[in-house]
């Protein structure tokens, strides 16, 4: 219990048997329940879970039957604290890459401050250059960026991080089953927070590798999804919350933008033919690719600066 609040640590593991225990191990005492969520591993991480529950009465085992990725498996566990009442419920990775010292901190926001939801951000962490490996960094600044885009909140960054506090009300809101279940869960939540209007704050936290953790993290099979994902997900935000639920300009702004964004990629296209083909650019043509392309510029940032001032106060 953290401060009169009941906190549930969710640890998904795939094939993680050698870590587990570790994890478990570290789990502070603020820690009321620890529900490990073992999806579909193929080595002994259910037995290892298991055992580690008659040692510790704290720890709760759930086996998917199918492995539904990292997302369904923290989606899994968030129902079951949902379920039985928790106050608030944390992701632990059960290949130990989250660090129990900084739990605390993240906490403290949702526990004492009205925060739905406490991120883990490693890349303002002092030297997060240097620990974290350079692929995982710079793919991740990218994402964060367009995760800004797509979700709203632009004070938060290091979108792929799961390490996150989500409190009851967020908990309750949201529906789990139609979560994006794979690695890009984490920016899947921050935009369905946003639609809620839930608060968000980041904290900084120590980035945690090489302990022998195995990631299944490939950039070719992860970067492309999740940024079609995120472009998928911004439109459906936005007619969600400015069409829907509260009617406002900011979404003709941007539609507005990303329709003279088309137009004057077809008319750059042109261009590019008659330049090959002919060895010329009509006059005409460059005026009304220039035209096009600046108005839809204007018109994007525009939407996006609404956006913005809609939800500077969801921190």
């Amino acid at each position: 219990m953290y401060k009169t609040k009941t906190l549930a640590a969710v640890v998904p593991a795939y094939n993680e048997e050698k870590l587990l225990q570790r994890v478990l191990s570290s789990m502070p005492e603020i820690v009321d329940h620890i529900v490990v969520v073992n999806d579909a591993s193929t080595d002994a991480t259910e037995a290892e879970a298991q055992r580690l529950s008659i040692l510790d009465q704290r720890v709760v085992v759930i086996s998917h039957e199918k492995n539904q990725g990292v997302g369904g498996a923290i989606a899994t566990g968030y129902k079951w604290a949902r379920d039985q009442g928790v106050d608030m419920a944390v992701v632990m990775a059960g290949d130990g890459q989250m660090d129990p010292s900084d739990l605390p901190n993240l906490c403290e926001p949702v526990a004492m401050e009205g925060v739905d939801y406490s991120k883990g951000n490693r890349l303002v962490y002092e030297e997060a250059y240097k620990l974290m490996p350079k692929v995982r960094f710079f793919g991740n600044a990218a994402l964060s960026f367009l995760t800004k885009i797509a979700s709203g909140y632009w004070h938060v960054a290091d979108s792929q991080t799961g390490y996150a506090v989500i409190g009851r009300k967020a908990l309750k809101l949201l529906d789990w089953d139609r979560m994006y279940k794979r690695y890009g869960q984490p920016n899947d939540i921050l935009v369905r927070l946003n639609v809620e209007d839930m608060r968000v704050r980041d904290v900084p936290v120590r980035p945690v590798y090489n302990i022998g953790e195995k990631s299944g993290f490939k950039p070719r099979q992860v970067l492309w999804p999740i940024s079609r994902l995120l472009i998928s997900m911004f439109f459906w935000r936005l007619w969600k919350k400015y069409v829907i639920r509260d009617a406002h300009p900011l979404f003709l702004f941007i539609l507005l933008g990303c329709t003279l964004f088309t137009l004057a990629f077809l008319f750059f296209l042109r261009l590019i033919y008659l330049w090959l083909s002919h060895g010329q650019m009509p006059e005409i043509t460059l005026i009304i690719f220039l035209f096009t392309l600046t108005l839809g510029l204007q018109s994007f940032l525009l939407g996006v600066w609404m956006d913005m001032n809609r939800n500077q106060d969801l921190r």
